[in-house]
C-alpha cells in the first residue's frame, strides 16, 4: 500500500505541473490550425506514463527493492520494456509523425482545408476538440482513438499500482494493438478525408452575414462557392484577403438558422447559427447525411 501511495504521489508530481502549464498555454499540444491535436496529446500522455513507470520502479528498486540486484535477471522489473511498452508507445508516435506529414502535404496541395481555430475568451482550448473534426462535429475515428488509448492507460496504471514491486505490469504482448490499430485508423482517416469546406464562425450584424472558415475557394474554372441558409441559396461575395463569405439577408432573418457552404462540389457540415449571445454550433446531420 505504501509503495502504491508513493507511486501515485510521483504521478501527481509529474503530471500536475504539466497539466497546469498546458491549461494556461496549450500551444504545445495544438496543431498548425490552433486546435488541440489528438495525436500530440495521446503521445504526450503515453510519454508521461512511461516516464512515471520507470522513475517509480527506480525509486522502489533503490529503496525497498534492495538495490542493483533487483534490476537483474530475465524476469527483472524492466523485462517487458522492449516487448510490450515500447511497441505500445510506438503506435501514438507513428500516428503523430505521419499525421503531421500527411496534413502538411495535403494543405500544401490544396486537398485539405485547415482554417485557423476561432480564439476563445479564456485562451484555453475546449477538450471536445480531441474528438471532433475541424467543424466541431464529433468524429467517430477520433473517439475510438482517444477512448481505447485511455482504457489501455488505465489498465497499465491500475495493474502497476496493484504490484509496484513487480515492475512493469506483465500485460499480454498483443495489447499494443489497442494503441496501434486505433492510431492506424486515425492516420488513414487523415489521408482519406475529403477537402470539404469548413465553417468555423458565423456572424450576423445589421442584415449582413459573414461566414468564416476555409476551403471556400472554387476550383479552376469552377463555379463560385454556394452559400445556403436553411437550404435557400443566397448570393455571396468572397473576401480576397481572408476568404470569408459575406451576404446580405433580404428579407432579414432571425436566428436560429442553418448555414452550409458548397465549393468544388463538396458540402460543408451544416452550421447552426443561434444568436450573438449564444455561439453557433455544428448542426446535427440529417438521416443519410
Amino acid at each position: 500500500m505504501a509503495s502504491a501511495l508513493c507511486a501515485l504521489a510521483l504521478l501527481a508530481a509529474l503530471a500536475g505541473p504539466i497539466c497546469l502549464r498546458l491549461r494556461r498555454d496549450p500551444g504545445f499540444i495544438t496543431g498548425r490550425d490552433g486546435r488541440l491535436s489528438t495525436s500530440i496529446v495521446l503521445a504526450l500522455a503515453w510519454t508521461v506514463i512511461l516516464l512515471w513507470l520507470l522513475l517509480a520502479i527506480l525509486g522502489y528498486g533503490l529503496t525497498a527493492g534492495g538495490g542493483g540486484a533487483y534490476f537483474r535477471g530475465a524476469d527483472g522489473p524492466l523485462s517487458t520494456l522492449t516487448t510490450v511498452y515500447l511497441p505500445l508507445l510506438g503506435g501514438p508516435y507513428v500516428a503523430l509523425i505521419a499525421a503531421k506529414a500527411v496534413v502538411g502535404l495535403r494543405v500544401e496541395h490544396g486537398t485539405m482545408a485547415k482554417p485557423a481555430a476561432r480564439p476563445t475568451g479564456s485562451g484555453r482550448r475546449p477538450l471536445h476538440e480531441l474528438i471532433a473534426n475541424d467543424s466541431g462535429r464529433t468524429d467517430l475515428v477520433d473517439v475510438q482513438y482517444v477512448a481505447l488509448s485511455a482504457v489501455t492507460m488505465l489498465y497499465v496504471v491500475l495493474f502497476f499500482l496493484a504490484d509496484v514491486g513487480g515492475g512493469l505490469p506483465r500485460l499480454p504482448s498483443e495489447i499494443w494493438a489497442l494503441t496501434g490499430a486505433p492510431a492506424g485508423a486515425y492516420l488513414v482517416n487523415k489521408m482519406a478525408v475529403r477537402a470539404n469546406p469548413v465553417i468555423t464562425n458565423v456572424t450576423l450584424k445589421d442584415g449582413r452575414l459573414m461566414v468564416e472558415g476555409g476551403g471556400f475557394t472554387p476550383g479552376p474554372a469552377g463555379p463560385p462557392p454556394l452559400l445556403t441558409i436553411d437550404d435557400t441559396p443566397l448570393p455571396a461575395l468572397a473576401d480576397p484577403l481572408t476568404g470569408a463569405l459575406t451576404a446580405t439577408l433580404d428579407p432579414p432573418r432571425t436566428a436560429p438558422f442553418t448555414v452550409v457552404v458548397t465549393a468544388r462540389g463538396l458540402r460543408s457540415d451544416p452550421y447552426r447559427y443561434g444568436s450573438p449571445a449564444k455561439p453557433a454550433v455544428p448542426a446535427p446531420l440529417r438521416p443519410g447525411g
